[in-house]
């Protein structure tokens, strides 16, 4: 699901703004990525204790109002979702994720 919400949100800032919008916002989803990779702990587990998701953590796209939603592993990320912050997080989340 979060290769789909990268590629709607970027179609979105296209359509709404321009293409060098939708540029900039590709280029800093992908950048906001590179530290979570590096150092997983870094994104808020906030959401998933309130969801009651364990090891769910997000982390937001600077300049734009979306955040990555992830699970930390050993050995990798599992990025499971890219939501804008006018989206029911929270419901999205507990029915998608809530489960595992």
């Amino acid at each position: 699901m979060a290769e789909q919400d990268f590629v709607e949100i970027a179609q979105y800032y296209v359509r709404e703004g321009d293409r060098a919008l939708g540029e900039r916002f590709f280029d800093a989803a992908l950048a906001a990525l590179e530290p979570i990779q590096r150092m997983p702990a870094l994104g808020s587990p906030r959401l998933g204790k309130l969801c009651d998701i364990p090891r769910l953590r997000a982390w937001r796209v600077t300049g734009f109002p979306v955040q990555w939603f992830y699970f930390e592993s050993d050995d990798h990320l599992d990025v499971v979702r890219l939501l804008g912050e006018r989206q029911n997080i929270a419901a999205i989340l507990r029915d998608e994720l809530g489960e595992q």
